[in-house]
């Protein structure tokens, strides 16, 4: 193993000094910072600004009332957007244009229980008991699965194409020649997978300590639901299965080709898969619980992204993601030994782009 790590090192001091991975690194971060400000940028103020004209309804969490000496004040406090509503001797309100839906609803609560003290009535608040799932965080388990969509196709697909541009490049200047003098193929290639995907490993542990930490400094983090270590390592167990599915195709197909013109061509049927296993994904953050990503959820190479949503999205029983788990294990064995094969028989030849059906046989 010794000529696996030589090369697994050259490949991270060679592309971790690279301007593209820096700037990569630091983009993705900020990207994944940002969006966890964006709730509490675009939210605004839960409060509402009322004005009252007379008597004051009962406080109310999400009312700030304000005294306004007459209806006059009031229309104009309400016309230049100092208040968001003016409430005028209890029975009417006067809103700028529509008034908002969600205020309306307070205000009328509010005007009902003033009417209700006011009769003497007494009423017992419902008892609220929760028989099925825990749907408290369930639009932030839906806001986690697709991010998690997002950062793992990123990651894969980012990774995956520097896996095959180094063996292109490798084989176009002809030093796979003298990397091959001393070391096996199966070396340098495993060399290269290893060496890549400890950076692609390195910037997904980036992203999440910038989401987390921008959620800390947020409040968000409150918000969060039990279980987020769980879906941390979820995450990251299924980035490197996934990774070395794909980085395999890459490094298999990267190898037919002895210029970068020609890398995209040969490349095709891997991004096809890769964008089908995205689109997958992203549906099963918004139906988990559907067949289609039950089933796909097992399905190598869809189980690299679609598990790892389930699991952030729904509760998902060990049971099944061990037998995904060791599914995409047996995919990622089985590509491996056929992409060293393709890898050890097609990376001398350079020149004209070398079949697949040539090597393979």
């Amino acid at each position: 193993m010794n000529g696996l790590w030589l090369v697994a090192q050259r490949e991270i001091r060679t592309r971790i000094r690279t301007k593209s991975y820096l700037i990569s690194l630091v983009v993705s971060a900020v990207l994944v910072a940002a969006l966890a400000f964006l709730p509490k940028v675009l939210g605004g103020d839960d409060t509402y600004d009322v004005g009252v004209v007379g008597e004051a309804p009962p406080p109310a969490a999400q009312l700030a009332y304000s005294r306004l000496p007459d209806e006059a004040a009031a229309r104009k406090a309400v016309v230049d957007g100092d208040i968001d509503a003016a409430l005028i001797n209890g029975d009417k309100v006067l809103a700028n244009g529509e008034l908002d839906q969600r205020l309306g609803l307070i205000l009328e609560s509010a005007h009902r229980d003033a009417q209700i003290k006011a009769a003497g009535l007494t009423i017992t608040p419902l008892t609220v008991e929760s028989v099925g799932a825990d749907a408290r965080y369930q639009g932030v388990r839906t806001g986690i699965a697709t991010l998690i969509v997002m950062v793992l196709f990123f990651l894969l697909i980012y990774s995956s194409m520097f896996v095959a541009m180094g063996v292109v490049e490798e084989k176009g200047s002809r030093i796979v020649e003298i990397l091959l003098t001393s070391v096996r193929p199966w070396q340098l290639l495993g060399g290269k997978i290893v060496g890549l995907g400890a950076l692609g490993l390195v910037n997904l542990v980036v992203v999440i300590a910038a989401g987390l930490s921008a959620s800390s400094a947020t409040g968000f983090t409150a918000d969060l639901p039990p279980g987020m270590g769980g879906i941390v390592v979820s995450a990251v167990v299924w980035f490197v299965l996934g990774y070395a599915f794909f980085s395999a195709l890459a490094a298999a197909f990267g190898s037919l080709v002895s210029r970068q013109e020609e890398l995209n061509s040969v490349l095709t049927p891997m991004t096809m898969l890769m964008m089908f296993t995205y689109l997958t994904a992203y549906f099963a953050a918004v139906e988990p619980t559907g067949t289609v990503a039950r089933v796909l959820s097992f399905v190598p190479p869809f189980s690299s992204m679609v598990m790892p949503v389930r699991t952030a999205a729904v509760d998902v029983p060990l049971v099944e993601i061990l037998i995904a788990a060791v599914l995409m294990v047996v995919a990622v064995v089985a590509v491996l030994l056929g992409a060293a094969r393709v890898y050890r028989r097609a990376v001398l030849r350079t020149g004209a782009r070398v079949k697949l059906g040539e090597v393979v046989r």
